[in-house]
């Protein structure tokens, strides 16, 4: 997946690292940076859907919730 990425994906999941980013948890998850919605939701779903990054809480609480990287998404920043 990751020869796969392009510079932006890769930009969005180094936001994601820095702890920049907000998720939505709905099955087409949307993606803020720096409260920010990203210009490409396109790929932020491609990214959750691929199993790179992920919304850090799973409560019920807020529409927002920070994101995460995966395993997988750490892998490929790696």
């Amino acid at each position: 997946m990751d020869d796969e990425l392009n510079f932006r994906a890769r930009a969005l999941l180094r936001a994601v690292a820095a702890g920049r980013a907000e998720v939505t948890r709905s099955c087409e998850p949307d993606l803020k940076v720096d409260g920010l919605l990203c210009s490409d939701q396109g790929a932020a779903r491609e990214l959750a859907h691929a199993g790179l990054l992920r919304p850090a809480r799973r409560d019920g609480s807020g529409l927002w919730v920070p994101a995460e990287l995966t395993a997988a998404g750490r892998a490929v920043l790696a």
